[in-house]
């Protein structure tokens, strides 16, 4: 590595491209131009995003990381209001003001104020070259022992060729004993926690966060514990937990948000009209602590009716 002065040295990916920047996300744009992104592959993405191999003892199987996640997002360009022609950005140099091609942009780390070390591609993979090739299992833990603040990204784990029967045996050890393995591997140039799971007979490997990336939780913040409540009000908050308890079922929940916004989007297209907001309802806070068990009393007979209604309705006819 090299030190040198300059006044600019940005990030460089591994992919050149000759198109302008692409605009961020603004807070406020044209309706028109939104872009629905519902569209993607339902399946995990076939083009790894990774590969190398898993290591467990002496074994270094070889594997592959696909993104689980698909954006659901809905992605908005940025306008000129008074024509509305697409917002671009370019990079130029600071002190000259000249534009700056794609290929004379360099990576560097200010270590200093206008000092900075330009570090390439090369020498960030040299610096660790196993760490970037090799996903480490380092333990094997009871994954109900993490704590859910720790997760942040799933991915898809596929074995690589002849790692198929390696592969197979560890997914079935994890099974068998119930272990998450713990691990480190090397993503996008940055070094991550990670636990490797089995779900629906396949090999997860979640990114996790680390200790230090994550502020204590305060226990006594909520102020919960240090309360006095009567047998009554928790056998209600029980009962109440109790009735609204399902299966889990993921395919029940939606982002009814962006469900609406995206009506909204499709009536104003029609349309052509501007859509006027309306005064959400405002829901007031419990803080009466003589309510509480009066709400409860509410939400359970609530919950129990609704059961109730539900239950009453005839079975809808299968089609076909």
């Amino acid at each position: 590595m090299t030190t040198t002065t300059a006044k600019r040295a940005t990030k460089r990916t591994t992919k050149k491209s000759t198109k302008p920047a692409t605009a961020a996300k603004p807070a406020r744009a044209r309706a028109h131009a939104a872009k629905d992104t519902s569209d993607d592959a339902e399946k995990p993405s076939r083009r790894a995003l990774w590969s190398g191999t898993l290591g467990f003892g002496l074994l270094q199987i070889p594997v592959s990381v696909h993104p689980l996640e698909r954006s659901k997002e809905i992605s908005f360009h940025q306008l000129d209001g008074r024509d509305l022609s697409p917002v671009g950005y370019k990079r130029y140099n600071k002190t000259t003001g000249d534009d700056v091609p794609y290929e004379e942009i360099v990576r560097g780390y200010e270590v200093s104020k206008g000092q900075y070390v330009v570090v390439s591609d090369d020498e960030l993979e040299a610096a660790n070259v196993e760490a970037t090739q090799s996903i480490d299992i380092m333990d094997f833990v009871d994954p109900s022992e993490i704590h859910a603040a720790h997760f942040e990204r799933p991915y898809l784990l596929t074995p690589g060729k002849r790692g198929e029967k390696a592969f197979a045996v560890l997914l079935e050890a994890l099974e068998s004993k119930g272990r998450a393995a713990i691990a480190t591997v090397v993503l996008r140039q940055r070094q991550h926690l990670a636990a490797v799971l089995v779900e629906e007979g396949a090999l997860v490997l979640e990114i996790l966060r680390f200790a230090h990336e994550l502020r204590p939780i305060d226990a006594t913040h909520a102020k919960g514990h240090a309360l006095k409540i009567n047998a009554r009000e928790r056998e209600m908050a029980e009962a109440l937990i109790d009735d609204m308890t399902v299966a889990w079922d993921p395919d029940k929940y939606r982002d009814s948000y962006r469900d609406d916004v995206l009506a909204m989007i499709e009536r104003k297209t029609k349309t052509g009209e501007a859509v006027t907001a309306t005064e959400p309802e405002t829901k007031k806070p419990t803080t009466d602590v003589a309510d509480l068990t009066e709400l409860l009393r509410k939400s359970l007979r609530r919950s129990r009716d609704g059961e109730a209604t539900a239950s009453s309705k005839p079975a809808r006819k299968k089609a076909g």
